[in-house]
């Protein structure tokens, strides 16, 4: 039995690091942020906010249906990459809790869309291993994609309060930096992609009219001060039009026989927010890392 456990441990310390994937721990006031944050468009900020209110129970859903099949996985290099992976999404998980509890309040109500949310994910949880594995492909596609776009467009976050700015990019980068690796592990378990791309076509028709059903309730929870913003609203209408059409080709690419998330390099975009996180907004995980590269 002591054997056993030396070898284990010796197993866990010669385990290579994962390249890219850092998991960083988010200091920020939730308290702080306005409702109505981004780009003071009503119909933005509850998007976004709509689509914090699914991340808590959304990631741990992807960290599941990679640690279903985690142990068939044989290279060393993507157990790392599993490792960090999971890593980065608990710390997503938590810091959307924390922004959602702090905008529970009367006149904006997550609870039942979060209580329906839970229902669909325990029936979702007793689907085939390969389905869900499939699912989270999908989802990790989109939130790589809208990441990206994100922080391609620096004139719309100039309109973020600090810890708005914090949170979302943070999350951008991260999705960014472990986007290939449910696909890595679905292409080393299952290499079926005329499934992978059949559940594309079900994800994008269920995260359409989810988002589109959560967005709708919170605006209509909060009409009083979002339906007068007029102005507000019509250019949220026009960033999210340009946004999905611009997103159009990235999309596709996904149903492409020669597709892999890595394609897509976001390389010198990431590099450029994470110095500016850590230089111009003092978040300490990004400054540490910077440090450490410094001296490695």
């Amino acid at each position: 039995m002591a054997l056993a456990n030396v070898n284990a441990e010796k197993t866990y310390l010669n385990r290579p690091k994962a390249l890219g994937i850092t998991v960083r721990r988010l200091q920020f006031n939730p308290k702080k942020i306005k409702r109505h944050y981004f780009a003071n468009s009503p119909l933005m900020s509850h998007l976004l906010t709509a689509l914090s209110s699914t991340f808590p129970i959304g990631e741990q859903y992807f960290v599941n249906s990679v640690r279903n099949v985690r142990d068939k996985v044989q290279e060393p290099q993507l157990q790392a990459q599993i490792a960090a992976f999971i890593g980065q999404e608990a710390m997503h998980s938590k810091a959307h809790t924390e922004f959602n509890d702090a905008w529970r309040k009367e006149d904006y109500n997550l609870d039942r869309f979060q209580a329906w949310l839970a229902k669909r994910d325990d029936a979702l949880r007793n689907i085939h291993p390969k389905l869900q594995l499939a699912l989270t492909c999908a989802f990790e596609h989109f939130t790589a994609m809208l990441g990206g776009y994100i922080l391609k467009h620096p004139e719309i976050l100039s309109t973020l309060d600090d810890d708005a700015m914090k949170l979302w990019v943070w999350h951008a980068i991260e999705e960014i930096e472990h986007r290939s690796v449910a696909f890595d592990v679905y292409q080393e378990v299952y290499g079926d992609d005329r499934i992978r791309r059949l559940l594309m076509r079900s994800v994008t028709t269920g995260f359409a009219s989810l988002t589109f059903y959560a967005t709708s309730r919170l605006i209509w929870q909060d009409k009083w001060k979002s339906l007068p913003k007029v102005g507000g609203n019509l250019f949220g209408m026009y960033l999210l039009g340009k946004m999905l059409i611009q997103l159009i080709p990235e999309y596709l690419s996904y149903y492409q026989t020669d597709f892999h998330p890595a394609k897509h390099d976001y390389t010198k975009l990431v590099n450029y927010w994470k110095a500016r996180m850590a230089d111009e907004y003092s978040m300490v995980s990004f400054q540490e890392e910077k440090v450490s590269k410094l001296y490695s």
